[in-house]
């Protein structure tokens, strides 16, 4: 019993009209350096599971090594997660420790100085100095009082 793995001309078309919709899709049109996360990875590896030729599967070397492939991007993406979450923290700490001590801050090409008195929290933190709020990254410089 003889199997045909090879596409017909329908089936081409249609995995070329995929392949080019998913390409499209990933790069907004436009032509980039754009890198595969672990949700194409996940679809890639399933696809070329679920197309694989029977009479010819993929080695087991093979799979295990796709699979600590992706176990490897995924504990690189959670620790990216991860230190941006650690550099949010210690950015707001650096803040809060600016509580009651003057700051000077840059506003376009206007300097603005004052005494810092409070310190949002979540996201980019922002201080409350002369009766305004600005984001922490346009302070300048800390001076003790």
């Amino acid at each position: 019993m003889d199997i045909n793995t090879s596409l017909n001309a329908k089936e081409r078309l249609e995995t070329n009209r995929f392949v080019n919709e998913f390409n499209a899709k990933i790069t907004g049109g436009k032509t980039t350096n754009q890198s595969l996360g672990r949700d194409d990875f996940l679809k890639l590896l399933i696809t070329q599971l679920s197309y694989q030729d029977p009479t010819a599967p993929m080695e087991d070397k093979e799979f295990i090594a796709q699979m600590a492939q992706f176990s490897s991007l995924e504990q690189m993406t959670n620790m990216a997660g991860d230190f941006s979450r650690l550099a949010e923290i210690i950015t707001g700490n650096e803040a809060a420790s600016a509580i009651g001590k003057s700051v000077e801050i840059l506003e376009g090409e206007n300097t603005v100085q004052g005494t810092v008195k409070a310190v949002t929290r979540g996201g980019p933190p922002q201080i409350l100095v002369n009766g305004n709020y600005y984001q922490w990254s346009q302070v300048t410089k800390i001076f003790e009082e």
